[in-house]
């Protein structure tokens, strides 16, 4: 069998027949790949999802959803989630089995998600600050790396939420913050995250604002008071409220009613043990308003779903790769008949039966490897993007 007359004869036959070639390579190479690749991403996916879920022990909420309330608290998704009072994490802290960490992730600003929170919860997550430092007053923000990063911010520059619809601002009150810190990467949700205190995050919903002494108001913007609240001046709708909060007009703002009564979307709360998780979830677990979570155990059904799911999807790639095999099988039998002129006039110059076996057995073999090259090369290029464009989906 003359192998260099073989490699001539096989790759100039490929050569000539390059737009075959190229599209038995595509094929095949994603007969490999597609299968791979989808393993690879959930894979990576998975881990990302559950080293979040395995740092945070148990969160609280209102009962519904108990995956959305996950995402909510630990990946800042999920805005729309029912909410509970503040004082509720109080109350965990009282029991002294735990402490409460209160998060509302609801507000935006830029497609950014505003988070308040208290300083307790940058203790937990271990925050580290490439510039600046922690939140002091209502008002500022403390802003992840990645929210820096994309938009040219930088300690000192100003940051206005967004409002919850367009042409009703009533909801939500667009608050111009002042960034006093930007944390170091940590390749988390919070390098996705803008940072406030509670008492921010509900002066933004409009539970609290600020705006001129009511002595120092104009007369037509009060309202006429009984005579039996002489001393008392009531302002009308047209009071212009602050829009920012400033060293000047902080001690102006205030909220009205119980301050343990404002909404918060979820509390983080971290057991001084494993007896101590235990008495809270016994104590909630007949709750038909609050729930009480492991996030870990939420990420392990929300899995199991996606592998449910997975498998019949790599069934169905399997099944469609096996078609492909069989017409790049087809391509190659009709090949081979269509060569036969050719094969003829290469016995009569002097080619064995083997040289000819050995042709055809060319072009399968360096379709099946030239195929199997690009989809290792194919799956090393989505190994080295996907953690990128997945922290980018899920931070």
């Amino acid at each position: 069998m003359n192998w260099r007359g073989i490699l001539f004869l096989g790759g100039r036959y490929l050569a000539g027949n390059r737009a075959k070639t190229v599209l038995l390579v595509l094929a095949f190479t994603l007969v490999w790949l597609l299968p791979a690749a989808i393993a690879l991403v959930v894979g990576k996916v998975e881990e990302k999802l559950r080293a979040r879920a395995s740092e945070t022990p148990l969160v609280l909420g209102h009962a519904g959803s108990a995956l959305e309330l996950t995402f909510n608290a630990l990946y800042f998704s999920k805005p729309e989630i029912a909410t509970i009072s503040a004082k509720e994490a109080d109350a965990v802290s009282a029991t002294d089995l735990a402490d409460a960490i209160p998060v509302y992730s609801r507000f935006s600003a830029g497609g950014k998600r505003i988070v308040g929170t208290t300083i307790d919860y940058f203790f937990f997550r271990e925050f580290s600050y490439e510039d600046g430092r922690t939140l002091i007053r209502p008002g500022e923000c403390v802003v992840g790396s990645a929210v820096a990063a994309e938009n040219g911010i930088a300690v000192g520059d100003a940051i206005i939420s967004s409002p919850e619809t367009l042409f009703d601002l009533a909801g939500v009150y667009p608050l111009k913050m002042t960034v006093c810190g930007v944390l170091e990467p940590s390749g988390s949700p919070d390098d996705h995250a803008i940072f406030v205190d509670l008492k921010t995050s509900w002066i933004i919903e409009g539970l609290g604002h600020g705006h001129q002494a009511a002595e120092q108001t104009d007369e037509e913007k009060r309202l006429v008071t009984d005579a039996g609240e002489e001393g008392v001046i009531r302002l009308n709708a047209s009071i212009e409220e602050f829009n920012e909060i400033n060293a000047d007009n902080i001690d102006s703002f205030h909220f009205h009613g119980e301050m343990g009564d404002n909404p918060v979307t979820a509390v983080i709360v971290i057991p001084r043990g494993a007896k101590e998780q235990a008495l809270l979830k016994g104590r909630f677990e007949s709750s038909t308003t609050r729930q009480l979570i492991t996030p870990s155990e939420e990420m392990d059904e929300l899995f199991a779903t996606v592998f449910s799911v997975q498998r019949i999807v790599l069934w169905l790639l399997v099944a469609v790769g096996v078609a492909t095999l069989m017409i790049g099988a087809m391509v190659f039998l009709l090949s081979n008949r269509l060569r036969r002129e050719e094969f003829r006039h290469l016995r009569h110059l002097g080619a064995s039966a083997g040289t000819l076996r050995g042709l055809i057995v060319f072009e399968g073999v360096f379709v099946v490897i030239a195929s199997l090259l690009c989809a290792t090369l194919g799956l090393v290029a989505i190994a080295a993007l996907a953690p990128f464009v997945i922290e980018r989906m899920i931070g």
